[in-house]
């Protein structure tokens, strides 16, 4: 690596505007495309889409599950998909949403954000509720290897807000995530930078954000918003959730573009229009 996870970051949003497009390979679409649901078809369409989004979207977010499934098999398939992204120069985020302490958070952190790990991104998201310290071997490994960690922190189904909304004292379990990444994010946030430690925040969780106190833009984090399309996320809603962090948000799609497939072009055309509404709403 050359330069930091946020710079790189904030360069392809600025490039290509805020949107990161995902590749989820499960049943429905992979069917819906035409192709059987097998270790050939997920092949088929995880790599069309490395051949649409790849030098066109600011961030690629693969869904590990979706290629779990397949056992190691499809764990290569995810290895190649990784590979050709990386080569493209376009960042990837695997969603893997690990989360464990001690030797085991290491040991995730090193499966994805070692140097010489097979199936490297650019960053990964991580949970974070057997406590944000217990993801210091992630956060430290990705500040040492210049890559980024996504960490949950307010998130749209409904059973979040039972752990997320819930208080020790005045502060809530979803604003201690967001201390614990501006401590991480110090440097980066002195420079006028987004850092390597960011959140994930539903783009549809309307003004809990405000609700909880939730100092996004001092905090200096990159931003992931899932449910952007598809979802019910649109920029009224990206702008009533966010605000004035606008800046730092990488909006996340992965029905709404998908669906339109299996044909690269129509692909390229979604996203491109997509990332053009938000770029005008970033400003």
């Amino acid at each position: 690596m050359t330069t930091t996870f946020g710079r790189r970051l904030a360069a392809a949003m600025r490039r290509h505007g805020p949107l990161c497009a995902g590749i989820d390979p499960h049943r429905s679409l992979v069917e819906a495309w035409g192709l059987t649901y097998d270790l050939a078809g997920l092949e088929r369409f995880a790599l069309t889409c490395v051949e649409a989004f790849a030098g066109r979207v600011a961030a690629v977010k693969p869904q590990s599950a979706f290629f779990e499934v397949f056992g190691s098999r499809g764990v290569a398939v995810l290895e190649r998909v990784l590979t050709e992204l990386r080569e493209a120069d376009t960042v990837t985020i695997l969603d893997a949403k690990r989360g464990d302490i001690g030797s085991t958070m290491t040991a995730y952190a090193h499966a994805y954000l070692g140097r010489e790990a097979p199936a490297r991104a650019d960053a990964f998201t991580v949970s974070p509720y057997l406590g944000y310290e217990s993801l210091r071997p992630a956060l430290d490994l990705a500040r040492e290897t210049e890559r980024g960690v996504f960490v949950l922190a307010l998130t749209s189904n409904p059973e979040g807000a039972g752990v997320q909304h819930a208080r020790r004292g005045d502060t809530s379990v979803a604003a201690s995530m967001v201390l614990g990444a501006a401590a991480d994010n110090a440097a980066a946030r002195a420079n006028g930078e987004l850092g390597h430690v960011g959140l994930v925040v539903g783009a549809t969780v309307g003004t809990a954000v405000r609700d909880l106190d939730l100092d996004l833009r001092a905090a200096a984090t990159p931003i992931l918003a899932p449910g952007y399309g598809a979802q019910g996320g649109d920029v009224a809603a990206l702008e009533k959730t966010f605000g004035a962090a606008r800046g730092q948000v990488l909006a996340a799609s992965s029905r709404d573009i998908l669906t339109a497939g299996p044909e690269p072009h129509r692909l390229v055309d979604r996203v491109q229009r997509s990332a053009e509404t938000l770029l005008a709403w970033a400003g």
